[in-house]
Formats: structure tokens, C-alpha cells, sequence
């Protein structure tokens, strides 16, 4: 989307997108199930992990990086990436607040 086109949405609506595109990707929803799956990570480990090449790895990660899913610290010469709950709470509320309003017009839909 263009940069002149999200001034007609709400920061809310433009951040959940952020948030969405970011997870747009089959190998960065397996990153982040990969992530779920251990306490932290190194790249190295995520690499491994998919079958994928480690720049393929990386760019992905920057990716999520830049949304906010995922942090990182670096460690030597390695960098551990987990999930930022943070995100990943805005994302929950927004599904919850679909949800709900789903279960209130559940009756009124065709």
C-alpha cells in the first residue's frame, strides 16, 4: 500500500495491517511456531530449523523484526530472536474483537 494511501485509515487499522503483512509468509508463520515452540533462539537454530537458505532466513526475520512480532538480542556473534508479546496481544485483540462481534450477529447473517 502506498505511503499516501494509509492516511485514510486509523493508526489502529494501519498497525494491525503492519502486523498482518508481516505474517503474510508461510515461513514466517513457521518461524514464529518455531519461536513459540523454544524459550529463544539463534539464527543459526531457525536456519536449521526451515529449509531455507540463512539470508532467506534473515530477510524474513527482518521482516518480522520490523513489524514488532519478534525481538532480538545480540549474543557474540549471533543475534536471539523471541516473540514480542506485544504484538502478538494486539493481533489477539483484534481477532477477539471480531469474534465477538461474529457470536453478536450470528443469527442476522445469510
Amino acid at each position: 500500500m502506498g505511503i499516501t494511501k494509509t492516511e485514510f485509515f486509523t493508526q489502529k487499522q494501519n498497525d494491525t495491517a503492519l502486523l498482518m503483512k508481516a505474517l503474510g509468509h508461510p515461513a514466517r508463520i513457521a518461524i514464529i511456531e518455531y519461536l513459540m515452540s523454544v524459550d529463544a533462539c539463534i539464527c543459526g537454530d531457525i536456519v536449521n530449523e526451515l529449509a531455507l537458505a540463512q539470508p532467506t532466513v534473515s530477510q524474513h526475520l527482518k521482516e518480522l523484526k520490523n513489524a514488532g512480532l519478534i525481538k532480538g538480542n545480540i549474543s557474540g556473534n549471533a543475534i536471539c530472536y523471541c516473540i514480542d508479546d506485544t504484538a502478538i496481544n494486539t493481533l489477539r485483540g483484534y481477532f477477539l474483537e471480531i469474534s465477538d462481534n461474529l457470536e453478536k450477529k450470528k443469527n442476522m447473517c445469510c
